[in-house]
């Protein structure tokens, strides 16, 4: 458990099952899963109200850990929010790694609920954290299709996934090698979302990563209701760089490697260029040698963008189990900036390391948007992004 996760169990331990810092107001059941309502200082009720939907992860929404990241981070958003008079709608999920489309049916059955309980006609605020911003997105898309008011002014991507998330090559196969003995990595890499939110994926040891067929057909789904809302103002953050720096994890650099008892000779391999690139060696007592390889790809490890601790969990886990290992790069890219912002593709080293303060903005899907001053952790609220969310609330 990382220091993070040991202060939030000690938060809720203190604070109940009722929020971290306030009692909830209202709780709804909802088709798929729940919402909690904390009401904003001022008027009680559904005041101007700002609905945002969790994302990604096995099982069911954790409310107060979703609470806590907004909260007690660097920048207490919840308060500065709610000290504005906006109410919070958080939406949840029974299966955060559900398909994207069919957790979009309970966003869509919160706004329903938001707009039936709201007084007067205040706009709102719709988005949601990672793939929860893709979730809302189509929510909001397809509701336009169908001609259903969703009354909503701004639509908030934070961190969110437009162009694809990374997750290495290597740590993929490694989740199918250890399936036989431990699926708990395959079941998240496998699950609906993940399929349909990775830029690329992989179906087993020996297969080539792909766009997998999910994906494909979510994109087409995406453009079956136009792609994305048209009428609200559309706008999105990223916790990574806009000036086409990188986080430091140099190309083909060793990330991680196992010297025993179980997976002696296993190693993992920052993503380099080139054909027939060597990511990952996996051996020791289930089987290997095998060596994992890529085809074209660019250096997603140390691009610009949110990052994740993918190779310091697997570390983690392994040195709990017993295995002697060394890791070098804890944490790797997970949303490259440009695919959070939408301005460029993933499959190009030019585009994925654009500087993008010098690309024109009309290049981004979005009506503004902004970046992070370093490659912060995936989804983190900061000061400058959180005061930069609060100057364009609606009225």
């Amino acid at each position: 458990m990382s220091v993070a996760d040991s202060m939030v169990e000690k938060a809720k331990r203190a604070a109940g099952s009722f929020g971290l810092v306030t009692p909830v107001d209202e709780e709804w059941e909802l088709p798929g899963g729940r919402a909690r309502v904390y009401y904003g200082a001022g008027p009680k009720g559904m005041v101007r109200p700002v609905v945002l939907a969790d994302g990604f992860g096995l099982g069911p929404t954790d409310f107060d850990r979703l609470w806590n990241g907004m909260e007690t981070g660097p920048f207490p958003f919840v308060s500065e929010l709610r000290r504005r008079g906006r109410t919070l709608v958080l939406v949840g999920f029974a299966e955060r790694g559900a398909s994207i489309l069919g957790n979009a049916e309970t966003m869509t059955s919160a706004l329903l609920r938001t707009v039936s309980v709201q007084p007067g006609e205040a706009q709102l605020l719709v988005g949601g954290f990672g793939v929860g911003g893709l979730v809302a997105r189509y929510a909001l898309a397809r509701m336009e299709t169908q001609r259903v008011d969703h009354r909503t002014g701004v639509y908030l991507s934070f961190d969110s996934p437009h162009r694809g998330a990374w997750l290495p090559i290597g740590l993929q196969a490694l989740a199918h090698h250890l399936a036989p003995y431990d699926d708990t990595c395959l079941r998240q890499i496998d699950s609906p979302a993940a399929r349909q939110f990775l830029w690329r994926h992989l179906d087993s040891v020996e297969g080539t990563p792909g766009e997998s067929p999910l994906r494909t057909e979510f994109k087409q789904r995406l453009r079956d209701v136009g792609d994305w809302p048209r009428l609200p103002r559309l706008l999105a953050v990223s916790s990574g760089r806009g000036d086409g720096t990188g986080n430091g994890v140099r190309a083909g650099a060793k990330a991680l490697s196992c010297a025993g008892p179980l997976f002696d000779g296993t190693r993992f391999l920052a993503q380099a260029q080139g054909r027939k690139t060597e990511v990952a060696a996996l051996n020791g007592v289930l089987g290997g040698p095998r060596t994992i390889t890529t085809d074209g790809f660019p250096e997603l490890d140390g691009a610009p963008g949110s990052t994740l601790g993918s190779f310091g969990l697997l570390a983690d886990a392994l040195a709990a189990a017993g295995e002697n290992t060394g890791v070098t790069h804890r944490r790797v890219c997970f949303v490259p900036s440009v695919s959070a912002v939408a301005i460029g593709d993933l499959d190009q080293q030019a585009d994925l390391y654009a500087d993008i303060a010098e690309l024109p903005p009309e290049q981004s899907e979005f009506d503004d948007f902004r970046l992070s001053s370093d490659n912060n952790a995936h989804g983190l609220m900061t000061e400058e992004l959180g005061f930069w969310i609060l100057d364009r609330l609606p009225d």
